[in-house]
Parts: C-alpha cells; structure tokens; sequence
C-alpha cells in the first residue's frame, strides 16, 4: 500500500512512462518508511528490489525528474506563506570506497571521492520546512590541481564567476527571484552562510518584486567611503539590544572535519549585542567586468565577553531587508538562525538515510536515489517541526489511522483513545519508540524521530494485518 504522502508529493511526476511515473510513487512510500535500511531490506521482496534497480538504471530517470513533482508541491506549500525563507547551502556526498570507486564520481579533496549536493530548501520563519525549491549537483570530474597556492589564487582571479564552482550562489538567488516574481505577495527571503559571500551575489539586479537576501559575510569589506571598513564601522554604531543566543556543541567525526571547523565546541549560552547600519560596498577589482558599489543594510551580532577558552560568536549579516527599527533588525536575527535547519536536513539525510553508504557502482543510478532520500528527509524533518511548532493540529493531518492507534497501543498497552490526539503528543510518542526519553521542557529531535517513525510503520503493518477489522483469509 503505497502512503498517501508519498501519492501527493509524486502527483505530477512525468519521467516519460506512466509505469516510471508508478513506481517512484512507490519507491517513494517504501523508501521513506525504512530510510536507515538498505534498499534490498527495505523492499518487500525480491521482485520489487530488481524493480527497484531497474528504476535507477533507466536512462529517462534523473536527479532533476524525480524531484521534479517534489517541487511543484513545494511551490504549492510555499504560495500559501506570508513570508518564505530560501535557504542555500552545499553538502559532501562522500562515496569514497575501500574498493573500487563509484563510476563517474569525481574528486572532493584528493583523497576522498564523491560530489556536491547544493540545494535551496523553503522553510516558513517558524523553521518549518516547506520542501526543496531548486537542487544541482557539482561533480568535480577534472581532478585535483597540483598548481603552488598562488597560482590558484592568480587563477581564481583570472576566471569569470560564471566559470567558478561559486556561480551556484547566484544561480540559487536568480531562481529565488522568479518565486518571488511568480508569488508577488510571498516575501521571499535568500539566505546563505559564508561561502555565499559574494560580491555578485550583492550586486545582482534587484527588479520590481525583489527577493531579498540574508547574507553571513566572510570577510571584513571595505567601504566606498574613507570611512573605516565593515565591520568598525558598525561597531560606532549604538547597541539596540542584547539577545541571549543557543550554541550548539559539535563534534568532528573525522579529521577532515575537525580540519575544517578547527575545533569542537560545547553547548553554551551566549549573551550578544546587536548592532545596524546601511553602508556601501567599495566594488572589488574583476579581470573581465567593472562591478558597481552596493548600497546595503547591516547587522553585526557579536558577543563582547566570550567565556575564557572559547571564541567570540561575530555574525556580520548583511541584507536588503530593512533595518529601520528594532523590530526588523530582531527579525534579520531570527531569519539567520532558521539557517542552520538545513545542515539538520542535511545530518537527517546523510545520519537518517544513509545516502553516503548506498552501494551504487554508477553515479548516474545513484542521483536519482538521492532525489528519493531528499524527499524522505525533508518530511522527517517537517514532521519534526511542526510537532513543536503547530502542537495543536489533528495528528491525522499527517499520520493514518492506523500509524498512530498501533503506537498509541504499543506504547500505553491499552485501546486508542476516540478521540484523535494532538500532533505534539504523536509526535512524543513515536520518538519515545525510537529512543526519545522524556524530560521537562524537551522535544524530540530528528534522530529519535526518525527512528520511532520507521518502528511505527512496521507497527502499522502488524495493525493492519492483525489488529481490528482485518480481514484474515484461510487456505
């Protein structure tokens, strides 16, 4: 029985063959019911797992076809909101083998091969993830240069941004702006971290009905005036507010890892100022094009008395959403930390549904499962948040029937109330079957979830083949 979740997202799905059309529907249903197992195991036997493969070998199956449907319902979700935050960002999708290497996976850092996956995912202001709205994969194919580190930076210098790895942040901001010129009453805002600080990215044309963008910059720019740079200049300006911030601790896994964020860090609390301007960009040099100065607005977040051994948090945002009152410049600080739910939906994809560990020999049979996984892990996700964020809804709103009485009896050990419960108290349940241990003002996070959602599909099954109403047959 293929779940009707997975119907809505494939609803428009045109690969070129109504039978292809079927089955991701179905891939999609069986896929996302047990992510964390491999595809043999989570198929219902040995037909639908050749079927399976059959799928991902077919020359009109893509990355881009599969989650085609996927977007048309994302843009739906989206159409509805006030306000949509398109968040940008790039993952590793690390398939380094001790055996033979994936066909067609180029390289990550010499050692490691794999690709990049850079996609831009809708969440609402609330963090609650609306779907993919545009994805393309970077696949390193020429290898590794060998070249001293200031040819490579003459290089960079030399190539046109459209020519550089870089040219996806624009890309990402250019289809933001057609949402935003389709939907002229959503507000749609492109958010990235620091790799996105681009001075083209600032300068691109900002049209009739803008998108805005929300920035983290990356480096301290000069200013078109003889005024000092960036960030001093905001610094003589006065503190609005304070604000207590979260920090998440983070572990390395590996020492690539570790390299890359040079520390682990601890859970902490940190008490910041905020600060705002508007102040513009003195345009930096290009080999092939003048770029203009850019007028933009400024908050800097910087926390003035870090604890002794840790660093300072200094987020320098810049953006073209307005900074004329406290209130605004408090809502370009609460956009910026909906940021971080993609690297969520990133661990959830790569933690949850193991994408790295799936053993494609072709890459191009593997995009097209990754496609399927993106989809699993954005509805975990989701599923996660609004069981914090809209506590209240009808639990049926996304789980059957028969998902949540046979957890709500596995767990309880008595009948399921009458009564539908609240999403919050589902959601409470299915991850306390996944692991999650109760504790005052707690949520379940994705992990737990996703796990608990897995044992609640096994669950449902067993409701539906043994518990009430169903229909045995003898031989």
């Amino acid at each position: 029985m293929i779940a009707p979740w997975a119907k809505e997202e494939m609803a428009t799905a045109d690969i070129g063959d109504k039978r292809l059309d079927a089955r991701a529907e179905g891939l999609l249903s069986v896929l996302g019911e047990r992510p964390n197992l491999s595809i043999p195991a989570a198929c219902r036997g040995r037909a639908e797992m050749a079927a399976a493969y059959r799928f991902f070998d077919n020359d009109k199956v893509t990355f881009e076809k599969v989650l085609e449907p996927h977007f048309d319902r994302t843009r739906e979700r989206l159409a509805e909101q006030q306000v949509a935050l398109l968040v940008q960002d790039t993952s590793e999708i690390d398939v380094t083998r001790p055996e033979a290497s994936m066909k067609g996976a180029g390289s990550l850092d010499g050692s490691r091969v794999g690709f990049l996956l850079h996609e831009m995912q809708a969440f609402t202001p609330q963090g609650i993830p609306l779907g993919t709205v545009w994805a393309e994969i970077i696949n390193r194919t020429e290898g590794v240069s060998h070249a001293s580190p200031e040819a490579k930076r003459q290089k960079r210098k030399e190539t046109p941004i459209e020519d550089k790895e870089s040219m996806r942040w624009l890309s990402g901001l250019r289809q933001a702006r057609e949402l935003a010129q389709q939907w002229p009453h959503v507000q749609c805002v492109c958010l990235g971290d620091s790799e996105a600080d681009i001075y083209e990215l600032f300068a691109e044309p900002r049209g009739e009905h803008p998108v805005h963008w929300l920035i983290r910059a990356c480096q301290d720019r000069a200013l078109e005036s003889a005024e000092p740079h960036l960030c001093a200049q905001v610094l003589t300006t006065p503190v609005l507010y304070d604000m207590e911030l979260l920090i998440r601790g983070r572990k390395s896994k590996t020492a690539a890892e570790d390299r890359a964020r040079r520390q682990n860090r601890e859970s902490r609390k940190a008490l910041v100022q905020v600060r705002a301007a508007t102040v513009t960009l003195r345009a930096p040099s290009r080999a092939d094009r003048v770029l203009p100065p850019v007028r933009v607005n400024v908050v800097l977040v910087r926390e003035p008395n870090p604890p002794p051994g840790e660093v300072g948090v200094e987020w320098i945002l810049v953006t073209t959403l307005p900074i004329d009152t406290p209130e605004q410049v408090r809502l370009v600080v609460e956009y910026y930390c909906v940021r971080w739910s993609i690297e969520i939906l990133f661990r959830t994809l790569k933690s949850g549904c193991r994408v790295e560990e799936r053993r494609f020999e072709d890459m191009e049979r593997a995009l097209p499962c990754l496609a399927i996984y993106l989809i699993v892990a954005w509805r975990t996700l989701m599923v996660c948040r609004l069981g914090r964020e809209c506590p209240d809804l009808d639990c049926e709103v996304i789980f059957e029937a028969t998902e949540w009485k046979a957890v709500w009896v596995a767990v309880h050990r008595s009948k399921p109330p009458k009564k539908t419960p609240r999403l919050s108290v589902m959601v409470h349940l299915i991850a306390s079957v996944g692991g999650y241990v109760e504790r005052p003002k707690s949520e379940p996070g994705t992990q737990t979830l996703w796990i608990g959602m897995q044992r609640m599909y096994d669950l449902a099954w067993a409701w539906d083949a043994f518990g009430p109403g169903a229909k045995m047959t003898s031989r």
